[in-house]
């Protein structure tokens, strides 16, 4: 594998997995960062989607315990087949909703200046329950994600829908979402964190078969690099976003959405970075 591919290929791993769990936007991100590397074309589209898989290896890891619980109490533990439950009417919105408009979205919203507007507007919103909750600070009706109902569940699967648009944050959607729906904020993370694991696993499935014939032997190792970067970065930001989260709120994110959106609207509008159109 040429070196310089195998950096590229390191550098949008990286972006993937230190984005995809913060309400920054990791597609954004990845397509922000491919325009700059010049990587264009179906097969790196299909690339970004398929080393979401290596975030997805990291949360399995880090919560281990909790899903093999679930798994082996399906049988005898009604929490567990309602956490099964949850996870699936919450993935259901986004997948149907994706089947039906994906390929129009991902033909005209995967450009810079789309993104970079969705940042723009996603920061506001998180600025706006921010500031709600601190003036009028919600009842939370549950403690745990185990405590969901199917009803929560699909709320926040509506929430998640909006991901759908390039630079909106699947991650963002669902944690701002939940916090507005009832769930205290670390109930909220960590769900937005198990409901990537269908997510982001199915969307990964169905591009790598939708466009099958984009793809190689010969690309296994630039995909085997890149999500291998994207478990090890995922996995880092997973710890580190769990213990900022018991502190801080979501504020600083909002702000670093609305002046990185601004950037690549004026840098696009001056010519001082060639983004890809």
């Amino acid at each position: 594998m040429d070196i310089i591919l195998a950096l590229k290929a390191v550098i949008m791993g990286l972006v993937e997995g230190f984005t995809e769990f913060l309400p920054i936007s990791s597609t954004g991100h990845l397509i922000l960062t491919a325009s700059l590397l010049d990587l264009e074309g179906e097969k790196w589209k299909v690339f970004s989607i398929v080393i979401q898989t290596g975030a997805i290896l990291a949360i399995c890891w880090e919560y281990r315990a909790r899903l093999i619980a679930v798994a082996t109490g399906l049988t005898s533990d009604p929490k567990a087949r309602r956490f099964l439950l949850n996870l699936v009417v919450a993935f259901l919105p986004l997948a149907l909703l994706g089947l039906a408009f994906g390929s129009m979205i991902k033909a005209q919203l995967f450009k810079p200046v789309p993104v970079a507007m969705a940042f723009i507007i996603g920061g506001l919103i998180i600025l706006w329950v921010e500031r709600r909750n601190k003036t009028h600070p919600p009842i939370a009706r549950i403690t745990t994600v185990e405590d969901m109902t199917v009803l929560d569940a699909f709320k926040v699967g509506m929430a998640q829908a909006a991901a759908l648009i390039p630079g909106t944050s699947r991650s963002g959607a669902t944690i701002i979402g939940a916090m507005m729906f009832g769930l205290p904020r670390k109930a909220a993370t960590e769900f937005s964190f198990f409901l990537a694991i269908p997510t982001l696993m199915a969307g990964a499935a169905y591009s790598l078969y939708k466009d099958r014939e984009l793809l190689s032997a010969a690309d296994l190792p630039t995909f085997a690099v890149g999500t291998v970067a994207a478990f090890i970065s995922a996995f880092l930001c997973v710890r580190w976003l769990l213990r900022y989260i018991s502190t801080h709120d979501f504020t600083a994110f909002a702000w670093y959405r609305i002046a990185f959106g601004i950037f690549v609207l004026a840098s696009a509008h001056y010519g001082w970075v060639n983004w890809t159109e």
